[in-house]
């Protein structure tokens, strides 16, 4: 295939092309060959020719080229020649001729994974190789000078020119995008893309939030929170670094999360102590007389179902470790075929010594890919392999028995086992998942053995025909319940691999390598290769989901208890520098199905005018107009039975998910406009306290409110105890009902000043439109304002100090303030919160006097000012 293309920019149909002709199986790699070399066309490219003066003759690699932007005569290419050498040409004459003008090549893994070359358009005749390091040329590649790599990622793929700045660049690497401002003399990364390519993961047991670990692509293993007490999400700092290089397979102790392993590339194995963050080098050795130990660039780790502290790990041998890793023992022979890579074909057939070999930075070959022990039975063991074979032992390993999966029909010769899982459920059924990408079969091969690996047959179903399957992740619960981790997405199967469907909601449709299940939680974690993790909550509604529920008006899932504690803000307005992943909402969450939604008297006229468009007539319209459209609610009630809250559901067909905080509503009062977001506004900080709830999921139509499904039950636990002990749940619940009383009492009255302020403001206007002036009215009037102001300082503090910035003597609403600031936490009221709570509720009862007092006095010169003639006030009602 063409690595590179270059357009010359005085005529388009100039076009410049470097080809590769590589061969890449699961054995061997061959990076050259005559297929490789350089084109140019002249009429858009409809036609080539191969430029050939001045190249070498040998097996040519990979090629990247570059255009000088100074003068498009000049063309440089970096070409890579017979084992990992090569060398920067340079063509003055648009290709016609080539001169070397060095030995320069990109090295590290290989020529193969670079090679990418770029020409400054601010200095003449400067070069940017790609490399593991990168290389600089300012001589138009005679010499090369590395260019500084501190503080930034190596292994660099792509870069780009600002043209108003020739000091500025931007780096494309394993790690991500660095810009410099200073021409690579410092750099700053960029640190906001979620765009990690992860490999495997695995999760702990942590609490309250268990934490996920994974391996990447040349960025080490990493582990971080599912979750985060955080109201900003999980940041960038709460993930930490486990191990470097390539990271691969990570693995947990069940019951002791401090206990993590890790490895990378070539079965380099660790265990990492998570208390201190110390590793120690575990990887099994060879004993004396033993070959050269063969592992997998991805080699496997098994923590054993059955003894937390027993490991199984695994090179062209499977060996076991009953204390950790501390001490290993083979439990099997060479479980592969053994063979040498370089008799193997390429191409279809035996390739000469001196062909383009380079296995440098690939897999050993002939390894194992996959372990599982089933957690039904111990010792009984399956081994999968790069080669096509799945190995069983029953025993421990004193014995195996060996399945050669190129006895199945369409899976070719030597398939690659991608993945083995064990049933949960039943100790004679296994799974795995095959693969055969690299010898251009890209179907999805998922397999079942229901007799331990005697027999299998493909359970792939309906998946489309190109969807490579990685790994298998089976519910612990539902036994036909699995979900697999494809080349572009997640499916899941229901009825045991019949039919699978595709998760689409929320995840990219990539790549994803590796999937699990955090089972307390009942978590669906994704791998992706690309784009961090992801986090399905609750897969409770996959698990439950059946033809009856299609059927059904609606049905509301079991929900999952609801952690209590305070979301908690650490930073503050720090811009979008730092990438954050939202957290699981917070609160208690809904799930519910609908076959369909809840059509209005509008939805059922326009789907009736998809048959036929009549007109509805007008008494339908106005009908129509006239509706207050149909809504879909969730009632939560307290253990006793009394609704607590109220919470406004989604009116759409299938899957339905919606959040509630825990909060009561706002119980502050009602005005006439509704507030903005509908009537069912929340202040989000006033809590319930934990206990036993319950969920009702209804349709009002037309204010008639039916009740689809529940009431479903759920509890609200503390998730935390604070330092100090909080107060009793009585206490909390007792103070909160006072301070919800006092709120409604306070909106009233501060909603009652607000109108009689403006009220006599009206009444002034009205008495200069009287027939004939009356002082003492007006006089009476002035009284009555003055009264109002006085009584409106004492409620909301002095309005002449308020203009400086000067304090007033406390107010009932500074005693509200502090009054709600009790229900913002899981503490509880102090005594000093309680007592400008009641010295509030003091003050409010002698305001309420004094106003009831000035609204009678408005009231009767308002009697007057209708004597005198004056005009209609608003909020006197109808005119007699």
């Amino acid at each position: 295939g063409a690595t590179d293309l270059l357009i010359d920019p005085r005529n388009p149909d100039v076009l410049y092309a470097a080809t590769w002709q590589r061969h890449r199986t699961v054995a061997a790699y061959l990076g050259g060959g005559p297929g490789s070399g350089l084109h140019k066309s002249t009429d858009g490219g409809e036609t080539w020719i191969k430029l050939t003066n001045g190249i070498p003759k040998s097996n040519l690699g990979k090629i990247g080229l570059a255009m000088s932007p100074f003068n498009p005569d000049v063309i440089y290419a970096a070409i890579e020649l017979d084992r990992r050498k090569g060398g920067l040409f340079m063509s003055t004459n648009r290709g016609e001729s080539w001169t070397k003008q060095s030995d320069a090549v990109s090295g590290g893994t290989g020529p193969h994974y670079y090679q990418e070359l770029y020409a400054s358009p601010h200095h003449e005749g400067k070069l940017f190789l790609m490399n593991n390091y990168v290389q600089i040329s300012d001589d138009h590649g005679k010499t090369f000078k590395t260019m500084n790599e501190k503080n930034k990622h190596v292994d660099s793929h792509a870069m780009a020119f600002k043209p108003s700045d020739p000091n500025y660049v931007l780096f494309g690497t394993d790690g991500g995008l660095y810009e410099s401002f200073d021409l690579t003399k410092s750099w700053k990364y960029i640190r906001n893309l979620p765009i990690t390519q992860y490999f495997k993961l695995a999760v702990d047991d942590s609490k309250p939030f268990y934490k996920i670990y994974g391996g990447t692509q040349d960025n080490g293993s990493h582990g971080g929170p599912s979750q985060t007490m955080w109201s900003d999400g999980i940041a960038n700092s709460d993930w930490w670094k486990t191990l470097g290089a390539d990271g691969h397979q990570s693995a947990i102790e069940p019951g002791n999360p401090n206990i993590t392993y890790g490895e990378f590339q070539r079965g380099a194995l660790w265990r990492i102590d998570q208390t201190t963050k110390e590793t120690v080098f575990i990887q099994p050795q060879p004993r004396a007389g033993d070959p050269y130990e063969r592992f997998n660039w991805d080699a496997p780790i098994l923590v054993s179902p059955h003894d937390p502290k027993r490991l199984y790990f695994a090179s062209y041998r499977v060996w076991r470790s009953d204390n950790r890793g501390d001490d290993w023992n083979p439990i099997s022979n060479d479980l592969t075929l053994n063979q040498d890579r370089l008799t193997l074909p390429m191409y279809g057939k035996q390739q000469s010594w001196d062909n383009a070999w380079d296995v440098y930075a690939m897999s050993d070959y002939n390894t194992i890919t996959s372990l599982a022990e089933s957690p039904k039975q111990e010792g009984l063991l399956y081994a999968g392999t790069d080669d096509g074979i799945i190995q069983i032992t029953e025993d421990g390993g004193n014995s195996w028995r060996q399945f050669s999966l190129n006895t199945i029909t369409g899976l070719g010769d030597v398939p690659f086992v991608n993945d083995i899982r064990a049933d949960l459920h039943d100790a004679n059924v296994v799974y795995a998942a095959v693969d055969n990408h690299k010898y251009g079969d890209y179907k999805p091969y998922i397999l079942k053995s229901s007799d331990k690996g005697k027999t299998w047959k493909i359970i792939s179903g309906d998946l489309p025909d190109t969807l490579l399957v990685w790994r298998l992740v089976q519910d612990h619960v539902n036994k036909n319940l699995i979900f697999a981790a494809t080349e572009y997405g997640i499916y899941f199967t229901y009825n045991g691999g019949t039919n699978w469907v595709q998760l689409k909601s929320g995840i990219p449709t990539i790549s994803f390598r590796d999937i699990t299940i955090q089972r307390r939680e009942n978590d669906l974690v994704g791998a992706s290769f690309g784009r961090g993790f992801f986090v399905l909550d609750d897969i409770t509604p996959i698990r439950n989901f059946n033809a009856s529920i299609m059927s059904a008006e609606a049905t509301l899932f079991p929900i999952k208890d609801a952690y209590w504690y305070k979301e908690s803000s650490r930073v503050g307005s720090q811009g979008d520098a730092e990438y954050k992943a939202p957290n699981a909402p917070f609160g208690a969450r809904f799930t519910y199905f609908m076959a369909d939604k809840v059509q209005s008297l509008k939805d059922v006229r326009k789907e009736r005018e998809k048959k036929n468009t009549d007109f509805p007539g007008w008494e339908a319209l106005e009908k129509e107009i006239n509706q207050d459209g149909p809504e879909i609610l969730l009632i939560i009630k307290d253990g006793n039975g009394n609704i607590i809250n109220t919470v406004k559901g989604t009116n759409k067909k299938g899957f339905n998910r919606v959040n509630w905080r825990l909060n009561y509503p706002d119980k502050r009062g009602e005005r006439l406009k509704a507030p903005s977001g509908g009537g069912f506004r929340s202040r989000g900080g006033v809590m319930v306290t934990p206990g036993t709830y319950s969920a009702t999921l209804v349709k009002r139509v037309d204010g008639e409110t039916t009740v689809l499904q529940g009431p479903q039950q759920f509890n609200v636990v503390p998730m935390y105890d604070g330092a100090l002990p909080r107060k009793s749940y009585e206490e909390i619940n007792q103070f909160r009902e006072q301070v919800f009383a006092f709120q409604q009492d306070l909106n009233a009255t501060n909603l009652m000043m607000t109108n009689q302020i403006q009220k006599v403001g009206a009444m002034k206007r009205a008495a200069n439109k009287t027939t004939a002036p009356n002082d003492a009215l007006l006089k009476d009037i002035n009284a009555a304002r003055l009264s109002l102001l006085a009584i409106q300082k004492e409620l909301s503090g002095d309005p002449v100090k308020d203009q400086v910035g000067e304090n007033s003597a406390p107010t009932p609403n500074n005693g509200n303030r502090v009054a709600f600031s009790a229900l913002s936490n899981t503490y509880g009221p102090t005594g000093n919160q309680m007592a400008s709570f009641n010295r509030a509720k003091n003050q409010l009862q002698g305001i309420k006097a004094k106003l009831k007092s000035a609204a009678n006095t408005l009231s009767s010169i308002e009697t007057r000012l209708r004597q005198a003639g004056a005009p209609w006030i608003e909020g006197q009602g109808l005119i007699d």
